[in-house]
């Protein structure tokens, strides 16, 4: 499964099942696979993946294909059936796909607003990001209102079996930095579905009194992602973003621990950008003995950004700092399975909760 993630995937039925994501946040460029019984999200629109080794076959009458490495048959994989609710439409006719999206198995993922005050300038923009090509070609709605969302969610639910929520946004300011409207999206959707837990995503607003809130508004866990874990490399990345310092995330990811709770607060770093394994180990057992989960993810290069031609990293690379934050994780008792909502507790993007044993 690493393997697959840093390398890619070819298929022989590119329209079997859900469909893939190109542009846009969030893990895209990928398709949702099930291996042995996990699902894990693998690129398949990467110039990596086009010269893959690995192939699958059309899939069966039971959905089931047979993945081939240099044409040789090592395992049975299958795709999650296209989702029921996408079907659906709004009254104004908004095709509920466009709101909200199935990821992984049973994640209902969205981005409030697909549009960044950093986006679009080179100067400030994170070099990785797609937030605005899906945008672009008509495939998302640049802003989900909370009725809306609270719409899709609940049919999410009903006909999906979806059992947690992601929320993010792109940032609209540097003040609340996204918080505002992830409130009102939350509050939304808890009043129509009380009992999905919600995991909100946003870069640490610039007033605690935020966090406050969205515990408030129905949030259940919290992502605020570092990306890179270097003062060097985010500065190349990111340069908008990196204005945040490390050292700003952090006493943001206390605050967070102390009103979401230990496990409940998490970040996405991508493998591969130029961190080494030991700065982000290092980094990773500083977030641990806070209680922050590291979600550690392998770096995948989409099209239409200025990091497309950028290499994936090795599948070597990925298994060492992978086994090695699982044994970290293990140890702090800090385990994916216990976060309420959000990446982390989904997985599909790494392998690294296989290491978490």
């Amino acid at each position: 499964m690493t393997d697959l993630q840093s390398r890619g995937l070819r298929l022989a039925e590119p329209d079997a099942g859900a469909p893939s994501r190109r542009g846009g946040a969030g893990p895209s460029d990928h398709k949702a696979v099930i291996v042995d019984g996990h699902t894990i999200m693998v690129p398949v629109h990467t110039s990596a993946a086009h010269v893959s080794p690995y192939l699958a076959d059309s899939p069966d009458a039971e959905g089931s294909s047979t993945l081939r490495r240099g044409g040789i048959p090592v395992a049975q994989i299958r795709v999650p059936r296209m989702p029921r609710f996408y079907k659906l439409q709004t009254l104004d006719g908004v095709p509920y796909w466009k709101i909200a999206q199935l990821h992984g198995a049973d994640v209902l993922a969205t981005t409030v607003l697909q549009t960044c005050v950093r986006y679009g300038r080179r100067s400030t923009s994170c070099q990785f990001c797609a937030i605005g090509e899906s945008l672009s070609q008509g495939r998302t709605i640049n802003h989900k209102s909370p009725e809306q969302l609270a719409e899709v969610a609940r049919a999410a639910v009903l006909l999906d079996s979806v059992t947690h929520m992601v929320m993010t946004t792109g940032t609209p300011n540097f003040t609340d930095r996204g918080a505002a409207l992830l409130c009102e999206s939350a509050l939304a959707v808890k009043a129509a579905v009380e009992h999905l837990p919600i995991q909100a995503q946003c870069e640490p607003p610039d007033d605690p009194i935020w966090l406050h809130r969205l515990k408030t508004a129905g949030v259940d866990s919290l992502g605020m992602h570092l990306e890179a874990v270097t003062p060097e490399v985010r500065a190349r990345i990111m340069p908008g973003k990196a204005q945040i310092t490390v050292q700003q995330y952090f006493a943001a990811f206390e605050t967070a621990v102390h009103i979401f709770g230990r496990g409940q607060v998490s970040t996405y770093i991508l493998a591969g950008l130029g961190d080494s394994e030991q700065a982000i180990l290092t980094t990773c057992e500083e977030l641990i003995s806070i209680g922050v989960y590291p979600f550690v993810v392998p770096f995948v290069p989409l099209s239409g950004t200025p990091l497309a031609g950028h290499s994936a990293p090795t599948a070597q690379f990925m298994r060492s700092l992978l086994a090695a934050l699982g044994r970290m994780l293990a140890s702090a008792n800090l385990r994916s399975g216990d976060i309420k909502a959000g990446c982390g507790r989904c997985g599909a993007c790494s392998t690294l909760a296989a290491y978490e044993n």
